[in-house]
């Protein structure tokens, strides 16, 4: 009878440890499972961070027109196209005034001038900058118009 008693109680610890291994592979495998929903999380975050910085290379890589006005000479100035790329249907969004009227669907190809001439008068002033827009630039940029020279 000893040693059904001991045999009884070494199955029912036995019982009890097996009972514990299941709680505990469950939750390893609950564990596991959750590091991998984190894993796969993060590799999806970085491969959208990956394709934002792409994105934005392209972005900053793609050809682009630049505009500078410099002074030629006397009420001559020019609009120079510095950037890789042409611009089409150029419009100066301040009133003609001083300036004379810029073509309807003025295109300015990358390193080209379009001269344009501006004579102001002690009533209406040279003004000191020219809002630009163009195709593909909805908001205005601002020129600055140098001074005068000569």
């Amino acid at each position: 009878m000893k040693y059904s008693k001991r045999a009884a109680d070494a199955a029912e610890g036995s019982a009890t440890a097996a009972e514990q291994s299941v709680v505990e592979t469950r939750r390893s495998s609950d564990a596991a499972e959750r590091s991998a929903t984190a894993a796969e999380e993060t590799l999806a975050d970085q491969r959208r961070e990956a394709a934002e910085r792409r994105r934005q290379e392209d972005e900053g890589n793609r050809p682009r027109a630049e505009f500078r006005i410099e002074h030629r000479d006397k009420a001559v100035w020019e609009l120079i196209n510095y950037g890789t790329a042409a611009a089409e249907n150029v419009r100066c969004l301040d009133a003609p005034g001083t300036r004379d009227e810029w073509p309807a669907s003025l295109s300015i190809a990358a390193g080209d001038v379009y001269p344009f001439m501006m004579a102001g008068s002690m009533q209406e002033p040279i003004p000191s900058v020219l809002r630009v827009v163009w195709e593909g630039q909805d908001e205005p940029v601002l020129l600055r118009v140098p001074p005068r020279i000569g």
